[in-house]
């Protein structure tokens, strides 16, 4: 896990510097098209990814070679979600509004990294006589996890996964106005839209939006038109 995060989070830093660069035309990167099509860093990621989990899952090979499938890992999975929103939405978005959800993917593995990391872990295969009790409190901790996710508040329902009382914080907390819950249960008009609405206006996201800022821009930038050879500047 700790080399898996290390190369994550080395590759997602160098993926936005380069990528700022090709932005500003600045340094020998460029994007790279292949029959005119812009290639995405995410395709890289993918296939990495689809090649770390074949050589696992067929020859599970030792030290130092697992090491080496770890690192490999990180790096496919920084490329990938550096551009989760582009995945995400089917459209080149990553300089626009909408592609801040790739930072704020990022963040939410470096989290569930460090987790991990420290022995977190939402399973227990030690769990003796209390299998039973223990199945139905991890059943009970995903719904609350689903409501939480449903609700807008997805980081504290990811990290219910891990620490169950956060996903309890999430579920009953009030929903973001744009989220799914919002728009099933709360009626236009209804005291609960408005609280919402007063609660999250406009224009704000999450708590760690000068971090996303950090790696996305201050301003968003138009996104940019979609369609073969256009899009965002990718290594």
């Amino acid at each position: 896990m700790a080399w898996t995060l290390a190369a994550f989070l080395v590759t997602f830093l160098a993926t936005r510097l380069v990528t700022r660069l090709i932005l500003a035309g600045r340094g020998p990167f460029r994007d790279t098209t292949v029959g005119g099509v812009h290639v995405h860093h995410q395709v890289y990621g993918i296939f990495l990814l689809l090649g770390v989990g074949l050589v696992e899952l067929t020859y599970r090979p030792g030290s130092p070679w697992f090491e080496v499938l770890a690192v490999l890992f990180g790096v496919g999975a920084a490329l990938t979600l550096d551009e989760f929103a582009l995945w995400l939405r089917l459209d080149d978005v990553y300089w626009g509004p909408e592609g801040r959800r790739s930072v704020d993917a990022v963040l939410v593995a470096v989290v569930v990294g460090v987790l991990l990391l420290l022995g977190f872990s939402p399973f227990d295969d030690d769990a003796g006589a209390g299998r039973v009790v223990a199945s139905v409190v991890l059943a009970v901790d995903m719904l609350f996890v689903l409501v939480a996710i449903l609700k807008g508040r997805a980081l504290l329902g990811v990290l219910g996964v891990f620490v169950p009382l956060l996903a309890l914080l999430g579920a009953v907390r009030l929903a973001r106005p744009r989220s799914p819950w919002a728009r099933r249960f709360y009626r236009p008009g209804s005291p609960r839209l408005v609280r919402a609405r007063a609660r999250f206006p406009a224009g704000r996201r999450n708590c760690w939006d000068p971090l996303v800022d950090l790696f996305a821009g201050r301003t968003a930038a138009p996104d940019p038109p979609s369609g073969p050879g256009a899009g965002a500047p990718g290594s």
